[in-house]
């Protein structure tokens, strides 16, 4: 597997990558505070780290949810969080119309899990030349996945991540099957997985996504057992006060312990 660069960071070069962040920009000096944060716990923890968070999240349950400041403000953010902080971002784009001016920011640019199969996005995020990181949709099977990368490579874009973030399992539910991650690397990419959507309940508060954050831990051992290149966390001061996805957000006091747990298993199967 040939890894890939994202800035300063390597992923799929042997050490495990984090890649962490509240899930949606709530304001700027929350953007700040939360990235200068974890890129001390990274250190002291020895992880890579890549800051991730959302500019808009357009496929909230209900139109009354925060979506986030939007383009223009979110990445103005961001951009100053790039150059204060030092660090690597990634954030979600959602059409053809956000590839462009996202590129001019981010180090990595996600295709959301429900527009995997969005053919024009993932063509216009690939010919930006960028890494472009394309998490599953809860729908596909991991060999499906090989369609979407076609797509990117097409576009002589070989600087491709995969993440796995759970499957469908009935209604308001996911579960993971951790045969997933070395089908996913087996298509020579490296291999991200989300361990907070992947304990998410879609639409299971009345209108808002529910979850259950006490498992975070164990998926995150296990696709680290399994091989994953970069563990993806939703992270955040106060969960239970976060303006999207708190349920399934892990507590910024609790993410060093975590992750230092994550390293040696990674230390232990190498």
């Amino acid at each position: 597997m040939k890894p890939v660069a994202a800035g300063d960071v390597k992923i799929g070069a042997g050490d495990l990558v984090l890649i962490a962040g509240p899930c949606v920009i709530e304001s700027e000096k929350s953007a700040i505070r939360h990235a200068k944060e974890i890129k001390n716990i990274a250190k002291r923890a020895g992880l890579p780290f890549i800051y991730k968070t959302s500019f808009d999240k357009a496929n909230r349950t209900s139109q009354a949810s925060y979506r986030g400041p939007g383009l223009s403000a979110g990445l103005e953010i961001l951009k100053k969080v790039k150059s204060e902080v030092k660090v690597g971002i990634l954030s979600d784009v959602h059409c053809r119309e956000e590839v462009g001016p996202a590129a001019r920011v981010l180090d990595i640019i996600q295709i959301p899990a429900f527009l995997c199969r969005q053919t024009d996005l993932i063509l216009e995020a690939a010919r930006t030349g960028k890494v472009v990181n394309i998490k599953k949709g809860q729908f596909l099977a991991p060999w499906d996945m090989k369609y979407a990368i076609k797509k990117v490579e097409s576009c002589g874009n070989k600087k491709i991540l995969i993440t796995e973030r759970g499957s469908s399992f009935g209604y308001n539910n996911l579960v993971s099957d951790f045969r997933s991650i070395p089908i996913l690397r087996d298509f020579g990419y490296p291999v991200i997985y989300d361990a907070t959507h992947s304990v998410q309940m879609p639409g299971a508060l009345d209108g808002k996504s529910g979850g259950d954050r006490k498992f975070v831990s164990y998926l995150a051992a296990a696709s680290v057992a399994c091989g994953a290149d970069a563990i993806f966390l939703e992270v955040h001061e106060d969960p239970d006060r976060a303006l999207s996805d708190g349920p399934n957000t892990v507590k910024l006091s609790e993410l060093e312990a975590l992750i230092k747990k994550l390293k040696k298993i990674r230390e232990a199967v190498a």
